[in-house]
């Protein structure tokens, strides 16, 4: 489930991209906490995120390493 990003303060989060990122500028970073993950655009650190909970999050990579993310 997606949520708001305007009900989740990121100020202070911590942003990390994946370990396999090409570092070509076209990477997206993640931020967790406790109930969430927050997910935004490196190229733009200041707009807007999109914060999923913590089990969507976990179903997303489950079937992205099945390959059927339908990407």
């Amino acid at each position: 489930m997606a949520t708001n990003d305007q009900h989740v303060d990121c100020s202070r989060a911590t942003w990390r991209k994946s370990t396999r990122s090409s570092g070509n500028g076209e990477c997206v970073e993640i931020a967790t906490s406790a109930e969430t993950v927050a997910i935004r655009d490196s190229k733009d650190p200041d707009g807007p995120k999109l914060t999923i909970t913590r089990p969507a999050w976990a179903a997303f990579i489950h079937r992205v390493k099945d390959g059927r993310s339908g990407l």
